[in-house]
C-alpha cells in the first residue's frame, strides 16, 4: 500500500477561528506592519495574545 501523501501532520495544529472588528485605522497599522515584518494577521494577533498572558 502507498504512503498517505499531503501535508505533514503537526503536533499542535491552529484549529480555532476568532473574528474581531477593529477600526479601519488599526486595521491600516497592522497591514503596514505584516508588510515590513513579512508576517502574517494571524502570526501578529498570536504573539499580542501571547504578550498578554504572559504579563
Amino acid at each position: 500500500m502507498k504512503p498517505k501523501m499531503g501535508r505533514p501532520t503537526i503536533s499542535n495544529p491552529n484549529s480555532k477561528n476568532l473574528t474581531i472588528r477593529i477600526s479601519e485605522e488599526l486595521s491600516e497599522q497592522l497591514e503596514k506592519y505584516c508588510k515590513e515584518k513579512k508576517t502574517t494577521k494571524g502570526e501578529v494577533v498570536r504573539l499580542g495574545i501571547e504578550m498578554v498572558i504572559k504579563k
